[in-house]
């Protein structure tokens, strides 16, 4: 029997942030409670030092309710569960012994070893590679002095501003426990419920409607801290940091219709790009940016910068560029390394601290529990790839798979045993030290006021993107929403987007059926109209303007043009981009000299979608056989609707009609290559990626 919801529910009162409190107010209402039977006063505040303070360990609640989350799962991760790693180096190529004295950042031209691991947040290890969903970017560098984890998301802000609020927001994400579906997606009721409840998360939907949540590549999408940091300098000064990891190849994105079908044609389709581009020497690089600012700025911004729902737009403080990152070896063993690899928020080294952010002060707790759960116990460091790969020294002993124990008599300290026998001793000099910050404040569960404006950076994102991008928005909230089967949660839904844009909830009403719309959510804070346009919001304004690292399919035949072949795969070359030959059939194709031509892939097993632009050179025999193959018209039509760059030879041109590409549907993006001396016009042309004034068109039709 399906449960009914209300566009207002009752018992509902706002916090002091802004946050949705649900009350039992009435006998008919349950209370809830720890698993003690504890009545619980707020569900959605961790305690803390004051507002703005630190998160507290006696905190019970929070930590018997992370701490069960933590072990729901056995033994994949409970999030993150599909990814994807690989091995490298950090190279700094700009100190910043000015602000840090983080070892890691005082030596230019000194390379860190780092593992990286991508992955989707919603669904299994089973699940496909190209579902719409929040990327992790997560970077573990082995420093010389010790192991320092940046646990990112490919996005730069959250859903939630509380890790009290972590399971509530995974469970209504995931597939609901009754029916265990949908897997790997957000477009049903439970996960739309729970954000049309929770304002706070309106910036981050609309990113994860935008097309950041469908990535080309991993190589090709930008990596977030997500949370402000502290960078401490050898005097003890504080400068707050956010990180941000630039891809060098430019930014791109597939568009959704792509996204559906590459989940069929090639599942693997992520994991497998990178895994390709490693071993053609195609190493995958981003720069790492901070953004640096202090106290006075942190004072005097509209936003909290404790406020994980909220970013720093580059325009009011620019990115440093001071490292980079490239990945260069595949690893050994999938299990052993990318599946057992272990990061945790909390691993910072001397020179990193922490902030107050109530997000960041969770995860802290988190993380470590969720490891030592999911890989058998506190010994999680002495699996190699979880290892620190510079000297360590303590005392701590035995337990499940200990892969090594203090040597000789001395498991304690202080103890009066001369070196070698006494062991380690703590160094006040070269050891760790947090930032000595002023904290006063009642112990509440309460969060800042500044929390509260939910809508004013969801605004500026919104009218950061182009036409193109606010168009794939639109529509991904239509798709989404069209999927939730209880009439007041779209309705709700719409309500918080009239403080977005009207444009965009008109948009989304009309493709809902609903009119009237409702009357917009009434905003905690004003919305701030006044934020400008921030270009660095948008994927398609930081394009790489080249095809380098993109991959052309090529359809041929028997008798294709050696030519005309010859001279694309050649200009491809040239940018760096990957080819592959496309055929009816594998192996034991000649073209119109007589050579057998590497054809990788049968064209009903190698469609568009797995290219990012596509040419077509069939000999006029080869044209005809393939005019009876459905899944070619698949393969020219799908090219043409996803807005990719199609070159053909004459002898192709029946294909294309077939397709429904006739002469008046061939613009631009459409080129015919009529020698040698095409070819290379035509890779320069794909350079930008996707033709988009096509898709007006193609969606008007």
């Amino acid at each position: 029997m399906n449960a009914s919801a209300s566009p207002h529910p009752s018992h509902a009162t706002t916090g002091q942030g802004g946050e949705t409190h649900q009350t039992a107010d009435d006998a008919g209402t349950p209370t809830m409670t720890t698993q003690q039977g504890v009545p619980v006063s707020d569900d959605q505040n961790t305690l803390r030092n004051g507002p703005d303070g630190p998160a507290l360990m006696e905190d019970f609640h929070f930590r018997e309710k992370i701490f069960h989350f933590d072990h729901e799962r056995i033994p994949e991760r409970v999030v993150h569960a599909r990814g994807y790693g690989a091995h490298g180096y950090f190279e700094l190529t700009d100190s910043l012994a000015d602000v840090c004295h983080a070892d890691i950042f005082q030596h230019v031209g000194e390379k860190t070893p780092a593992f990286v691991r991508f992955s989707t947040v919603a669904g299994a290890k089973g699940s496909s590679d190209t579902v719409r969903d929040v990327r992790g970017f997560a970077v573990k560098l082995y420093t010389r002095q010790g192991n320092w984890d940046i646990v990112g998301n490919n996005m730069p802000v959250f859903f939630i501003q509380d890790a009290m609020k972590f399971p509530d927001f995974v469970h209504a994400a995931k597939e609901a426990p009754d029916r265990a579906f949908p897997q790997a997606q957000t477009a049903h009721d439970n996960f739309w419920d729970f954000v049309s409840l929770s304002p706070e998360a309106t910036h981050m939907v609309c990113w994860a409607m935008s097309d950041r949540a469908i990535p080309r590549s991993f190589r090709f999408m930008e990596g977030f801290g997500v949370h402000t940091f502290r960078l401490i300098d050898a005097q003890g000064r504080s400068t707050y940091v956010k990180f941000h990891w630039k891809p060098r190849q430019g930014l791109q994105s597939i568009v959704w219709n792509e996204a559906l079908k590459l989940n069929g044609a090639d599942p693997d389709f992520h994991r497998r790009d990178l895994w390709n581009a490693i071993n053609a020497g195609d190493y995958p690089e981003w720069e790492l940016g901070v953004q640096l600012f202090d106290d006075e700025f942190a004072d005097k911004f509209a936003f909290d910068i404790l406020d994980a729902t909220k970013l720093i737009p580059e325009e009011l403080v620019p990115v440093r560029r001071v490292g980079r990152l490239v990945l260069n070896r595949v690893v050994d063993n999938f299990f052993a390394e990318t599946e057992q690899v272990a990061f945790c928020t909390q691993n910072i080294v001397p020179g990193i601290d922490f902030t107050n952010d109530p997000l960041l002060q969770g995860r802290n707790f988190s993380y470590l529990d969720t490891q030592t759960k999911r890989l058998g116990g506190p010994n999680f460091t002495h699996i190699p790839i979880n290892a620190p790969k510079c000297p360590f020294h303590n005392f701590q002993q035995d337990g499940h798979m200990a892969m090594h124990n203090p040597k000789g008599r001395v498991n304690y300290e202080p103890n009066s045993w001369s070196q070698p026998h006494g062991g380690a001793r703590e160094n006040p000099i070269t050891g760790f030290r947090s930032f000595a910050q002023e904290q006063s404040g009642a112990k509440v569960r309460q969060r800042s006021a500044a929390f509260g404006d939910h809508y004013s950076q969801a605004r500026q994102f919104y009218i950061s993107q182009t036409p193109v991008e606010q168009t794939h928005m639109k529509d991904a909230f239509v798709f989404e929403l069209s999927k939730v089967e209880t009439p007041a949660i779209r309705v709700r839904m719409l309500a918080h987007l009239r403080n977005v844009d009207e444009t965009l909830a008109h948009g989304v009403a009309d493709g809902l059926g609903i009119s009237p719309l409702p009357a917009a959510a009434k905003p905690f804070l004003p919305v701030r109209t006044d934020l400008p346009a921030s270009d660095a919001l948008s994927i398609l304004k930081n394009g790489p303007g080249s095809f380098h690292g993109r991959k052309l399919g090529i359809v041929v035949s028997e008798g294709t043009d050696a030519d005309l072949l010859s001279a694309v795969l050649e200009a491809a070359h040239n940018v760096g981009a990957e080819t592959e030959l496309v055929g009816p059939r594998i192996g034991n194709i000649c073209n119109d000299r007589g050579k057998v031509l590497p054809v990788m892939q049968k064209i009903n097993g190698g469609p568009s979608v797995l290219y990012d632009a596509v040419v077509l050179l069939p000999s006029a025999q080869g044209s005809k056989l393939l005019l009876g193959e459905a899944t070619m018209r698949d393969f020219i039509s799908d090219a043409y609707a996803h807005a990719k760059f199609i070159g053909y030879g004459a002898d192709a041109e029946p294909l294309l009609d077939a397709a429904g590409v006739t002469a008046p549907a061939r613009d631009d993006g459409v080129i015919r290559l009529g020698s040698g001396g095409d070819a290379a016009s035509f890779v320069k042309a794909c350079g930008a990626l996707r033709f988009w004034p096509r898709e007006q068109y193609v969606h008007a039709v």
